[in-house]
């Protein structure tokens, strides 16, 4: 099934610089940096249920997130930079030593929570 192209941001947020005193191995920050909101009506579009799982595809790899409600203009998503918003990212820096993070076009489709353990987030592309 094709999923619906978004225009996808990331960045950081408060919730991670309070979780710096307890690192980024802990529990919680995994579930701050695996979670992805967009808009509820856009949600209701793609026939996403809030707290369900999605894919995410761009042109360098695929990852798997949460998806809530929130304040995301129509046709954008927003998720918290690591480790599953790296392997969305390509390894062009523009000379700026990280990779482009924010515009990227990418296809977000639903998925079961059986299809989970088949979809563990794959990276395409030289590491």
């Amino acid at each position: 099934m094709a999923g619906r192209r978004f225009i996808m941001n990331a960045g950081r947020t408060t919730k991670q610089g309070q979780q710096i005193n307890i690192g980024k191995d802990h529990a919680a920050y995994r579930v701050i940096v695996s979670t992805l909101t967009m808009n509820p009506e856009d949600m209701r579009a793609v026939g996403i249920p809030p707290g369900s799982l999605v894919r995410v595809r761009s042109e360098c790899g695929e990852a798997v997130f949460q998806c809530q409600e929130g304040k995301v203009p129509l046709g954008m998503i927003f998720v918290p930079y690591g480790p599953p918003t790296c392997r969305l990212m390509g390894q062009t820096t523009d000379g700026t030593g990280m990779p482009t993070s924010k515009g990227w076009e990418v296809e977000i489709e639903p998925i079961e929570s059986e299809d989970t353990a088949q979809s563990a987030p794959v990276s395409k592309g030289t590491p």
